[in-house]
């Protein structure tokens, strides 16, 4: 699986099996890697948007932190940030047939 940025789609040139390290940035936009829109455990709909119940609380998802339970997901904010508004409108639509 191809680990992406979160803010950019940009994939991350890690070892595989890796992470990236917690000051490590992309290198096409600068977005900081090591942040909860990257992780695993980043969920908008959970307490604190973790679904870890032993993280600490962080205020800014995009930003560096220092959480130790941080796991590259590799979805990146919205699925991969591949999908254009016409692919979610004709996705949308497929709902209903």
């Amino acid at each position: 699986m191809t680990l992406i940025c979160h803010a950019c789609g940009e994939p991350w040139d890690g070892t595989p099996g890796s992470q990236p390290g917690k000051s490590e940035t992309c290198t096409k936009c600068g977005a900081d890697l090591h942040c909860c829109l990257n992780c695993r455990f980043y969920d908008p709909a959970a307490h604190h948007e973790c679904q870890s119940s032993t993280t600490e609380y962080v205020r800014d998802k995009e930003k560096r932190n220092h959480c130790d339970e941080f796991d590259f997901s590799g979805k990146g904010k919205g699925g991969g940030g591949t999908s254009s508004k016409g692919d979610m409108e004709s996705k949308w639509k497929d709902l209903f047939k």
